[in-house]
């Protein structure tokens, strides 16, 4: 039997997968920090996205998105600015949050791509481009 981390990370990579035939490039799996994790960052064209995977097994009390409660979005969020502040080169990219919600029916796998699943407008790329020249003028 595997364990939940294992059965995870599965339906991460099958995430994955979806998203890069779709034309998405990836830049991390599974980005950790103190406030949060991610558990992947992709570009879209010129678009960084940031991309939580959702798998519900039995979807009677509402399908793996419905998960993503805005406890869950607030700890993605802090680890998103975690990392734009940590990586220079994304300071200028337009961002967004992605939900990859994973269930079955039937024996079969289906999965829904939820493009701007939720808003974070402290990290569209004008705010922070004024943030960072207001820090640096100091």
């Amino acid at each position: 039997m595997s364990t939940t981390r294992q059965r995870g990370s599965h339906w991460e990579l099958a995430a994955e997968s979806f998203l890069r035939q779709r034309g998405l490039r990836t830049l991390a799996r599974n980005y950790q920090a103190r406030v949060g994790e991610i558990d992947l960052i992709m570009m879209d064209g010129d678009t960084l996205v940031f991309t939580e995977v959702r798998f519900r097994a039995d979807e009677t009390y509402g399908s793996g998105a419905d998960t993503v409660t805005r406890a869950k979005q607030q700890r993605i969020i802090r680890a998103a600015r975690n990392y734009l502040a940590r990586h220079a080169a994304a300071h200028d990219l337009p961002c967004r949050f992605d939900v990859v919600s994973i269930g079955t029916r039937e024996g079969r796998t289906l999965i829904n791509w939820i493009r701007n699943a939720f808003d974070a407008p402290i990290l569209h790329h004008e705010s922070r481009r004024a943030q960072y020249s207001e820090l640096h003028r100091s």
